[in-house]
């Protein structure tokens, strides 16, 4: 019966963690968010258009730096992953709102270069603990597990920009204050939950993964809507405002039933167990013969090369055509959305709009379908 609590409770510290990773991934977008108060830095920096685009570009260099996170990871357990990418996202966006609520003064440009590189590299480590623990604890779902959290950080750049505009009327200075702050304090809940846990091993454990996972898609996609629903109704003032935040936080915290969900159904199925262990046991044993029994020793084999699925390092990912592949595509293909989206605001001004934050949101939620179509389809015929 021990056993049986044990697995119960063991399954709803998983999925627990779990939904503290969509909660992480959910403010850890924010590297797409710059248009939403560069026009802000651009006049108290005094800058210029070109020494803007350099002030994203350092933002951008910061993820250059997630390979520091990536070796780490093998080094270093899951909560000091996520406090250093919290802590330094703390003071990178931190500076910057000193800066645009004129707190202090604007610092030279090279050291508003460097705070937007620790800006941008903070959300590498918040990546980087949440996808690897979550991957090596539901190892049968990786595509799920992965278009699901990809997902939430494409969304989160919707959450900031839609929240911000209901409760501060789109002011940069809170923008920045919901930057800094806000995913500090979600990765400090995240330490006490996010663990390394062993994957399912048995049929009945990959069919509940399946249908949680089913619940965590409709919920993602159901944000996403609700999201994409206020930006079209365009009502952003008063009661309705502060409705739609309250709601919009409510659905993010929603997840939370699934962890106590799986600890009650695991209560039940292993009281189940416990009552046909005690029928079916007998009243009298006889008694058995001990066997002993002589291992052989095998002789040492020599390590092989991983296969794709399994766990690589550095070194073995390299010697890989997958993985050549798939950095020349991120080489290639990601810094073209990164470049819209850093310019989206200076586009939406020279197109005669004042506010442009509903073309950031709704890029978001796009690039939020695009990610967990992705992960389910992966999933279902690579599987």
């Amino acid at each position: 019966m021990g056993i049986l609590r044990s697995s119960s409770s063991s399954s709803a510290l998983k999925w627990l963690g779990f939904v503290t990773a969509v909660w992480v991934q959910s403010i850890s977008g924010n590297n797409y968010t710059f248009s939403n108060y560069s026009g802000a830095l651009k006049s108290l920096m005094n800058l210029n258009q070109l020494q803007l685009n350099n002030l994203s570009v350092a933002k951008d260099v910061g993820k250059a730096f997630g390979i520091l996170a990536g070796l780490a990871s093998d080094r270093l357990s899951t909560p000091v992953i996520l406090l250093i990418g919290s802590l330094e996202g703390l003071l990178g966006y931190g500076v910057q709102w000193l800066v645009v609520s004129r707190t202090i003064t604007p610092l030279p440009y090279w050291q508003m270069c460097i705070f937007l590189c620790m800006g941008g590299n903070s959300t590498t480590w918040m990546n980087t603990a949440v996808l690897v623990t979550c991957i090596r604890n539901f190892r049968r779902n990786r595509g799920p597990v992965s278009g699901i959290l990809k997902g939430y950080v494409g969304l989160s750049t919707a959450i900031f920009t839609d929240l911000c505009t209901a409760l501060f009327s789109n002011d940069p200075a809170s923008f920045l204050v919901l930057l800094a702050v806000v995913p500090f304090a979600v990765c400090l809940t995240a330490v006490f939950f996010l663990r390394e846990i062993p994957p399912a091993s048995s049929a009945d454990e990959e069919s509940e993964e399946t249908r949680y996972f089913a619940v965590f898609n409709i919920l993602a996609v159901v944000v996403a809507v609700y999201l994409q629903s206020y930006d079209i109704i365009g009502i952003k003032t008063g009661v309705f405002s502060v409705a739609f935040a309250s709601v919009l936080l409510f659905l993010l915290f929603s997840p939370i039933a699934i962890p106590f969900h799986s600890f009650i159904r695991s209560l039940n199925r292993g009281e189940e167990h416990d009552v046909e262990g005690r029928v079916q046991e007998p009243l009298l044993r006889s008694a058995e013969k001990e066997e002993v029994v002589v291992e052989e020793e095998s002789p040492v084999e020599e390590r092989k090369r991983p296969a794709l699925g399994e766990e690589h390092t550095i070194m073995e990912a390299m010697l890989t055509v997958d993985f050549w592949v798939l950095f020349v595509s991120f080489l290639c293909g990601v810094g073209t959305g990164l470049a819209v989206m850093n310019n989206m605001g200076q586009i939406g001004l020279a197109l005669g709009y004042t506010d442009v934050s509903i073309f950031v949101s709704m890029t978001s939620i796009w690039g939020f379908f695009g990610r967990i179509l992705s992960g389910t389809l992966s999933e279902h015929f690579l599987k």
